[in-house]
């Protein structure tokens, strides 16, 4: 089955697409991992010619096989500071084996079939675990932990089977996130859990 590479950015009008380049940087290197054609100017002229108005937008850019990039735009609504999502564990699996989990791309049956498990009314996020029972990530988002209050902020590393966000990216590159193997144990114990994406950036959740 053919597939897509997707990158979802905001755009902000005083800033532009935050963090870009980091999200330009994923397309291209997946692009030559999987062998898609990329042409970076085709790419900047689509995600700009849909980039205008005076109110922040959700964008989601798609990048087909044969290079041809195409965009579509909604506004973006940004979460309250008092919002704690709910997020609840998966029976489905991941393969950390799997090597298109290191790359965003329209396949997404395995989210599907996670999400799908629960209702959508009652769970903000799924959480995925590999075959040996490590945490991964969840189906939009990756998942952070602080194990004691004033400790340091923990990911699942690459090895694990995720995908390599943008924002994830970010914060280990700067120092302010750590990567760790994590358990459910982990999850249900740790101080402070978050989810996080460079759309919406990091969001407390709470493990039911």
């Amino acid at each position: 089955m053919d597939f897509a590479l997707i990158e979802t950015l905001r755009w902000e009008p005083e800033a532009g697409f935050v963090r870009g380049g980091l999200h330009l940087d994923r397309l291209r290197a997946s692009a030559e991992a999987l062998g898609f054609i990329f042409d970076e100017v085709a790419v900047l002229v689509a995600m700009e010619g849909i980039a205008a108005g005076d109110a922040a937008l959700r964008v989601r850019l798609e990048l087909a096989r044969d290079g041809q990039p195409s965009t579509t735009a909604s506004p973006f609504v940004a979460h309250s500071p008092e919002t704690v999502w709910t997020v609840a564990i998966a029976s489905t699996r991941l393969a950390s084996t799997d090597p298109l989990l290191r790359h965003k791309t329209t396949r997404r049956d395995v989210y599907k079939a996670a999400r799908a498990e629960f209702p959508a009314s009652e769970i903000d996020e799924v959480i995925l675990l590999n075959e040996a029972g490590f945490i991964c990530e969840g189906t939009i988002t990756n998942i952070f932990v602080r194990r004691e209050q004033d400790g340091p902020l923990l990911t699942p590393p690459l090895s694990c089977g995720l995908l390599p966000g943008v924002l994830r990216r970010a914060l280990v590159e700067t120092g302010a996130v750590y990567e760790e193997m994590l358990t459910p144990e982990d999850l249900a114990a740790a101080a402070q859990v978050f989810c996080g994406n460079s759309l919406r950036g990091l969001i407390p959740a709470m493990l039911v």
